[in-house]
């Protein structure tokens, strides 16, 4: 399931981005402004690290804000794109420990987002089901609407790429 293009039932999220816990922000590189118009979300210098899992052009962040890159599908991933998941939400969680905030976004911020903030919140004690209950609860219900990124996340994501990893 691709969000961009591929499904033009799912709607593009009503702001840019949302705090899911205090710090740790949800995004992405549209959204549709309040009089439906569909417009880009720059991210400036409004928090210390933004993790991108889509890059697009002209979207930010400022020069001098911590910015990490790690392009994934928004389908099946390898072992290594899981590692990579798996390493931005444990910077995520770092970050937050400094007391500092941080944006994971993706193009609508409903997927490739939703499987690195629900990792992290996993990391910090919180289980599969509700970490994606809480983010839909303050993303959107589109957020992990992807059945194989609910399914990683429900086996673990150490689990899901050892799995991947077994069959390449």
């Amino acid at each position: 399931m691709r969000t961009r293009g591929k499904r033009p039932d799912v709607p593009a999220p009503d702001s840019p981005w949302n705090e899911i816990v205090p710090g740790l922000w949800m995004g992405g590189h549209e959204f549709r402004s309040p009089s439906g118009q569909l417009e880009s979300a720059v991210v400036h210098r409004q928090f210390d690290l933004v993790q991108t899992l889509l890059r697009l052009p002209g979207h930010g962040p400022d020069p001098g804000v911590g910015h990490q890159v790690w392009p994934i599908p928004d389908g099946p991933l390898d072992g290594t794109q899981l590692a990579g998941v798996i390493r931005l939400a444990e910077a995520a969680g770092e970050t937050l420990d400094d007391g500092r905030t941080v944006l994971v976004r993706c193009y609508h911020g409903y997927n490739r987002s939703g499987l690195v903030v629900a990792h992290a919140l996993m990391c910090r004690g919180r289980t599969a089901e509700a970490a994606i209950r809480l983010i839909r609860s303050r993303r959107s219900s589109w957020a992990l609407h992807n059945e194989l990124f609910t399914d990683y996340l429900r086996a673990g994501l150490v689990t899901a790429r050892l799995l991947e990893e077994l069959t390449e």
